[in-house]
């Protein structure tokens, strides 16, 4: 014998005001106080093209045992996303096949680090100039993102962008900054490959 559960009238109106008005009442989706902004570069020119580099990144090729702690964070979770967009607010990441993501805490700073894997170089810098002004990467670790520093980069046919922030110095948030920042020599190795 099945039941069915009933919902009143009432109470499905009074759900559906509370969630529109949390909707039209809710903060605007976090930006770093900070943000730097790197367009590709000659350098990358192997890897400009994802035909040169097909073979999908991994989370254990990014997030390798050796990058568990970074200074004073530790690694608290990693996620592979096949719909780029999932990863962003108003922004879209046109040509993404991939974005692979990684937060970190420990103390007073925590941080994330994202990197996409778009169609070509000129996808890559569309992504970093848009990240400065149009969204951003969600935010995926708790943090004040008020004094908090990004950066975005366009490697070849890649992006990464590492925040952090915390209640921590200035200097340290930039020390956690240049370590979540390190996570994208990865892309080196692929050069290496390309060449």
């Amino acid at each position: 014998m099945s039941r069915r559960v009933v919902i009143p009238l009432g109470l499905a109106v009074v759900a559906v005001v509370a969630v529109t008005g949390w909707l039209w009442l809710r903060r605007e989706d976090p930006r770093p106080a900070s943000f730097h902004a790197e367009p590709t570069s000659a350098f990358y020119s192997a890897i400009d093209k994802r035909q040169n580099d097909t073979a999908p990144l991994t989370l254990n090729e990014v997030f390798t045992p050796a990058t568990q702690t970074l200074g004073a964070m530790r690694r608290d979770a990693t996620q592979q996303f096949s719909d780029c967009d999932e990863v962003l607010w108003g922004v879209s990441a046109t040509g993404c096949t991939q974005a692979l993501q990684a937060t970190y805490k420990g103390g007073a700073v925590a941080g994330q680090f994202v990197i996409f894997n778009l169609s070509d170089g000129r996808a890559a810098d569309a992504l970093v100039s848009a990240l400065g002004k149009d969204g951003f990467v969600r935010q995926d670790i708790a943090f004040e993102p008020v004094g908090s520093r990004a950066q975005a980069r366009a490697m070849g046919h890649y992006v990464t962008v590492s925040w952090a922030g915390g209640s921590a110095p200035a200097q340290d948030l930039v020390a956690a900054l240049v370590a979540l920042d390190g996570l994208g020599r990865v892309v080196q190795g692929r050069i290496v490959a390309a060449t």
